[in-house]
């Protein structure tokens, strides 16, 4: 393996790192309010509300039900609208985030769905507004569970991330597709996957752990 190639790889397992963590971080960013939405104007939420929840529900599993080699394909003229192309990197984090935050969203909602009623209830009989329940005690006590969706949700969209190497999309994936598919150099398409494999594996302990120290069941 030249130096050429190492250089390359390198490159790649850079722009999947960005690829990744730029459209979880986006992908929070949106999904986030969505999930504390849906759970706020669920049945048993702090405000229920049956038309706002089943117009979100919707639009969740509409998105959700789409595979995401199709839907990258089917907005490839909204990501050339929003970044000036559709190939590259920077890209495929507008599909990514797009994917993402329905199912970002769910993870949200149903982390905080977990959550013991009783302590709600005990917040509001201490006069806590639903704005203080939500940050100062679901958020709280949803912290583990929240951030054991952060770790799966980065390891789906680090296999996504992957996946649109098929039209372009740049990294790891982008290299096995080039290289080891279309030319045939198999030793380079088992490196881009023992490189993705390792990752994966780096972003499950390392989340695994974090989790474990944020969980207070265990003290």
């Amino acid at each position: 393996m030249n130096e050429q190639v190492i250089k390359m790889l390198l490159e790649g397992i850079v722009d999947t790192l960005y690829m990744t963590f730029g459209s979880v971080l986006i992908g929070y960013a949106v999904g986030g309010p969505l999930g504390i939405l849906l759970y706020v104007s669920g049945e048993k939420g702090l405000k229920p509300n049956k038309i706002l929840y089943r117009c979100l529900d919707f639009v969740c599993n509409i998105i959700r039900s789409i595979p995401f080699l199709i839907l990258l394909i089917l907005l490839i003229p909204f990501t050339r609208l929003i970044v000036g192309q559709s190939y590259g990197s920077t890209a495929t984090i507008v599909p990514l985030v797009i994917c993402a935050a329905p199912y970002i969203g769910r993870v949200v909602e149903s982390s905080l769905n977990e959550v013991d009623a009783g302590v709600i209830e005990a917040a509001k009989s201490m006069g806590a507004s639903n704005f203080q329940i939500i940050f100062k005690v679901l958020l709280v006590e949803a912290r583990t569970a929240l951030l054991t969706g952060f770790t799966i949700t980065t390891g789906l969209l680090l296999g996504y991330s992957a996946m649109s190497g098929t039209v372009g999309g740049g990294g790891l994936g982008d290299i096995a597709v080039r290289y080891g598919y279309y030319r045939w150099k198999t030793d380079i398409m088992i490196i881009t996957v023992i490189l993705l494999i390792v990752i994966f594996q780096i972003i499950q302990n390392v989340g695994t752990k974090v989790s474990a120290h944020f969980d207070h069941r265990k003290r």
